[in-house]
């Protein structure tokens, strides 16, 4: 059985954790997803807490993007999440 998972910000900004879940992601039961607009949250944390600049982050979204098959969901925005 295979597990669908989007992961969310909150989860890949620690670098330990993020590194986990990618590992997680690769293994064959379980489906890691993730969005751009979560990707660019993450990204926006990163260089606020660390003063990295913006372009130096680019490029860890494409090795995320890259290290996992098919884990970029497309065509969501936060108006499609269900809001209770």
């Amino acid at each position: 059985m295979t597990f669908v998972v989007l992961y969310d910000a909150c989860v890949l900004y620690p670098n330990t954790l993020r590194d986990l879940l990618i590992r997680v992601g690769r293994i064959i039961f379980v489906r890691a997803r993730w969005t751009e607009m979560i990707v660019d949250e993450v990204d926006r944390r990163v260089a606020r807490n660390h003063q990295v600049p913006p372009g130096k982050l680019a490029h860890r979204g494409i090795l995320m993007n890259r290290a996992v098959r098919d884990c970029l969901v497309t065509g969501s925005s936060r108006s499609s999440r269900g809001s209770s």
